[in-house]
């Protein structure tokens, strides 16, 4: 995966954004350090944006071209190319002036190579900005997620009770012990510490936090604190004013699969419904995904 050469000075892709701050929302979600690097894969169907750490956390953030008022793609590979996250996050942010549309174009590569922005929404003046990107150092890790069986193991829960749950059984270097089980319908986080804590969420019990339960077998792996940690701790407000859902999968091997919805709708498309899950309609929702290694088994 390398930067692809302009062709006769044409760029890959010119597209449109109409909500600067929904996508800031979106990156932020998966910024967990200041060095992270980040690599975009440009693709006809949208951007995706990946972050790993120590090969046991990936985050992946799908920009469908639906999020685009435009989206023209010419490429006839697929161009991929890395930058570093919070430079990226930064400079966008320099584009979301309150009280204004905030409509931006990005279009890469420019001449050098560089991703270029720039804003599009007045005749007055024009923001402009350039990103030198670079050759990724290397290619991202194959998480290969299978199910872990015939019947998936996962559950839907209020994305603002999952973030208060992983933040009360924060310790510095400890784990959290996820645990899955049929009968009771339930799950258990248990994390360490002085002595130990444990959450329940009880299906049937507590369906206006755990909305959503799939498990026909007893499962239970561990976690680092801090790749768990990093699922939730930048989920931008809207996804907790919106009362939204995030979906966990435990995979094959105890791969785990954590699943939100950012809106990167405009002010005005507030008045969407949004169901019990925290579902919206697919055209305005940025989807982010992180993949964790589980902590290998004591013998």
């Amino acid at each position: 995966m390398t930067p692809t050469s302009p062709a006769a000075g044409a760029p890959d892709l010119v597209c449109q954004l109409d909500n600067v701050q929904g996508i800031v929302d979106a990156l932020g979600s998966v910024r967990w350090s200041r060095k992270q690097d980040a690599v975009l894969e440009l693709s006809e169907h949208g951007i995706v944006l990946i972050v790993e750490d120590a090969r046991c956390i990936q985050a992946k953030v799908y920009l469908q071209k639906e999020l685009f008022v435009r989206y023209e793609y010419t490429a006839e590979a697929r161009p991929c190319f890395g930058v570093n996250l919070s430079l990226l996050i930064d400079v966008l942010n320099t584009f979301a002036v309150p009280g204004l549309s905030n409509a931006i174009e990005l279009s890469y590569p420019g001449t050098d190579m560089q991703l270029v922005l720039k804003s599009v929404d007045s005749l007055e003046f024009c923001t402009y900005a350039e990103i030198r990107t670079k050759i990724p150092d290397t290619i991202s890790w194959d998480y290969n997620f299978e199910p872990a069986g015939t019947t998936p193991l996962n559950f839907t829960v209020k994305s603002a009770a999952l973030k208060e749950a992983v933040e009360d059984l924060e310790w510095p270097g400890s784990s959290i012990q996820i645990t899955l089980q049929p009968v009771p319908p339930s799950v258990t986080f248990r994390g360490e510490g002085h002595g130990d804590l444990q959450i329940d969420f009880m299906y049937y019990v507590n369906t206006d936090l755990l909305v959503a339960f799939n498990c026909d077998k007893r499962v239970s792996h561990r976690y680092k604190y801090k790749f768990l940690g990093a699922t939730t701790s930048n989920l931008p407000g809207s996804v907790i004013r919106e009362n939204r859902g995030s979906k966990l999968t435990i995979g094959r091997g105890g791969m785990l699969k954590v699943q939100h919805l950012v809106s990167v709708a405009r002010s005005f498309h507030s008045h969407l419904h949004i169901d019990s899950a925290g579902y919206q309609q697919p055209s305005r929702i940025a989807y982010i995904e992180f993949f964790l290694k589980p902590e290998e088994e004591d013998d």
